[in-house]
């Protein structure tokens, strides 16, 4: 079977079990279920609300629906898990695929996964906050392990024996003693005693212990890897239904402006066109692209707005100052700054930059006997199925999404856009409607990362020890605002502001203007007391784990020798810090070139506890560096008068192969610490690394993201 079927038969699990009763709320009976996974044995295990997801992906607050696991083996001894998380390149299907792989003793390749589909699997939150690795691991974890200890007591029933002398191993139950064996296969084909395995998860369930781990731990390729690099794979643009129909919206001359009048009756009369007009959503659907694009063109050349003031992108960081919710806050230690023998204040500035996914937003709709079902690339398969009932008027049953693996999304594909649009057309249309927004539309009406205003104060003693640190982030949010430093008073916090543009969470949220600011700041106190960068924040580090990865990184870099040795135009520079429980720390070497930034050299070293996948964290490691060094050095939304004014690849620089530096990096392995997310750590000591080391270059202090000389 396909993990990207889009034939797989009806079913509404939103809340519940599939499996916790003969027949679902939807009708979809057990024994339909299992013969579309091919026959065999079911296993359901709930798990205590301990082991569940949050449905908002972000800080570990239990919310939603509670499931670990679910696991069917069929008669084959092929193994399915299910989950509610999505891949969209991160990664994720090749490690929970290990997860339940380790606790069954099997090799991974056989297990397969179905991810994201509303009507078949649990609802483990979306995937966000790199909350896969500490949540939904040790959920499938202690799933496959009741699942595996279901099967070894099923086993001493059949055989007459006490559960303790039997053993799984390699795939297989055996009793020691008498030598019986059984395969997962064997077992499966018991189709009678499958309904008896319907368990909770016991309170004590063990799982393998990492020094007895055998596929996790290992670099595992990703499972589909072939189909992804031959083809094969169909990602939610690819997706087609029989008579399916390309729609197109029509979108807002700038953002603000209302629709105040429409002439339609052209593109109504066009062959085989649907349009569909409801308050200021205009859209139009027809059997070829080109048709849709024409159809759409006659609508807007009709079309009158009432525009909208609008900040500038030159003007937007006073905007937002001026726009803070409940004014700035004043500074609680300003007497004691004052009276201290040092002091320091600077403000630094960090623009909005686009997610830019290589796939844009994408849904394909279908209604079939009033039940709605829409393929998109969303990081939030069961929130999209709730924005789509809302949006329509549906009760959640009658909504599926299926996610295939898709092409980015960074953080970005949270939101409700293309699948609301697609499906808003289908049901006008009566047919399926593929709505796939253009790069443009994607660079102008999708979210950015928040831009952000910081201003940090701090002050040193006479032997240069941080007596006071005030920290204020305007807009862009509270990830990482607290500083991992050592100082007499500490105030740190986040104030939100009216953000002219559509802004939502972008890879490590706000930790990346907030890391910025802060290890910025502090090479500038550095040379306030006089001290050499890596010894100031040394001196100031009481957490063991960030001060790990700051040495490895120096030492790996030879951060002394190459500060003795600059040579001209050169610089060097380092910056670290902590989110989402792990830890990180670069060193870079810069060159300045024709009044250009080259980064030459980036050597960074990460702890995320456990390691899972190592080939798959390297992965990890390299994209996020190279993904920070975009917005380091030139990525940056323009907009003037409501229109964003470089919304393509050709006007807004993302790194290119000639921007890769020689990249040395370092993972801390950590078997006696839970394993943590590593998907948007690594991002944060990029930009600010860069930043200290163009002052250890030019003398010039860079206080805004992009670094702009």
């Amino acid at each position: 079977m396909s993990t990207d079927s889009t034939d797989l038969e009806w079913e509404n699990v939103a809340g519940q079990s599939p499996m916790s009763s003969d027949q679902s709320s939807s009708g979809l009976s057990r024994r339909q279920f299992v013969q579309i996974l091919g026959g065999g044995l079911l296993i359901s295990v709930l798990p205590f609300p301990a082991l569940g997801q949050q449905g908002g992906g972000g800080r570990g607050e239990a919310r939603g629906m509670v499931v670990s696991a679910r696991v069917h083996i069929a008669k084959d001894g092929l193994i399915t898990v299910m989950t509610g998380k999505v891949e969209g390149g991160q990664g994720a299907r090749a490690e929970l695929t290990q997860a339940a792989a380790e606790e069954l003793g099997v090799p991974a390749s056989r297990v397969q996964l179905i991810m994201a589909d509303t009507g078949l699997v649990p609802d483990d939150g979306m995937t966000a906050g790199s909350r896969s690795t500490p949540s939904t691991v040790p959920a499938i974890r202690q799933g496959a392990a009741a699942a595996r200890n279901l099967l070894i007591a099923m086993a001493g029933r059949r055989w007459g024996v006490e559960e303790k002398a039997v053993q799984m191993r390699d795939g297989k139950v055996t009793d020691g003693t008498a030598g019986h064996e059984l395969s997962y296969a064997d077992l499966a084909a018991d189709e009678g005693q499958s309904k008896a395995l319907e368990q909770s998860i016991p309170s004590g369930v063990t799982v393998t212990p990492v020094k007895e781990w055998k596929v996790m731990g290992t670099s595992v390729p990703r499972p589909n890897g072939r189909d992804l690099v031959t083809g094969v794979h169909q990602y939610p643009s690819d997706i087609t239904r029989p008579g399916m129909l390309y729609g197109k919206i029509l979108r807002a001359p700038s953002y603000g402006a209302k629709l105040k009048a429409i002439d339609l009756s052209r593109a109504k009369a066009m062959k085989d066109v649907v349009v569909v007009q409801d308050g200021s959503f205009v859209g139009v659907a027809a059997p070829a692209l080109f048709a849709a694009e024409q159809a759409l063109m006659a609508i807007a050349g009709t079309a009158s707005w009432e525009a909208a003031e609008h900040p500038s992108s030159e003007k937007v960081f006073d905007y937002l100052r001026e726009h803070a919710q409940g004014g700035v806050p004043k500074n609680p230690f300003a007497d004691e700054m004052a009276a201290a023998g040092k002091s320091l204040r600077q403000t630094y500035h960090v623009a909005y930059v686009q997610h830019a996914p290589l796939e844009p937003r994408v849904g394909v709709a279908e209604w079939q006997d009033g039940k709605l079902t829409v393929w998109t690339g969303s990081q939030n398969p069961f929130g999209c199925q709730q924005e789509l009932a809302r949006a329509l008027n549906l009760s959640r049953d009658r909504v599926r999404v299926i996610v295939p693996d898709f092409g980015g999304g960074f953080g970005g594909k949270h939101s409700p856009d293309a699948h609301i649009e697609a499906a808003r057309l289908a049901q006008a249309a009566g047919k399926p409607v593929l709505v796939r927004w253009t790069r443009e539309e994607e660079f102008t009406w999708a979210c950015f990362r928040p831009a952000a205003v910081i201003d940090v104060e701090a002050s040193l003693d006479a032997k240069g020890a941080l007596t006071c640190w005030h920290f204020v982030n305007i807009n862009s949010g509270g990830s990482a605002v607290d500083t991992p430093y050592r100082a007499g008073k500490i105030k740190c916090q986040f104030v939100g502001s009216d953000s002219p543009l559509r802004q939502a969470s972008y890879r490590a949220l706000a930790a990346t203007a907030n890391n910025f600011a802060r290890e910025s700041f502090m090479d500038e106190l550095a040379t306030l007391a006089g001290s050499d960068p890596l010894a100031f924040r040394m001196a100031h580090l009481d957490n063991a784990r960030l001060s790990a990865v700051l040495d490895a990184a120096a030492k790996r870099f030879d951060w002394a020798g190459r500060r003795a040795k600059k040579e001209a135009n050169t610089g060097v520079g380092l910056a670290c810090g902590t989110e989402k429980g792990s830890y990180v720390a670069a060193c870079v070497q810069i060159a300045i070139r024709e009044g250009r930034i080259v980064v030459q050299h980036v050597c960074e070293v990460f702890e995320c506890g456990a390691v899972i996948n190592p080939a798959n964290l390297l992965s990890q490691i390299q994209g996020c560096i190279t993904m920070g060094i975009g917005p380091a050095l030139r990525e940056e939304m323009r907009f003037q008068n409501g229109q964003i004014t470089n919304a393509s690849f050709w006007g807004y620089g993302v790194p290119r192969f000639a921007d890769l530096p020689e990249l040395d990096v370092h993972a801390l392995d950590r078997p006696d610490l839970p394993s943590v997310g590593a998907g948007e750590t690594p991002i944060i000591a990029v930009a600010p690394a860069i930043a200290n080391a163009v002052f250890h270059a030019t003398g010039q202090r860079i206080r805004q993201m992009p670094v702009k000389l």
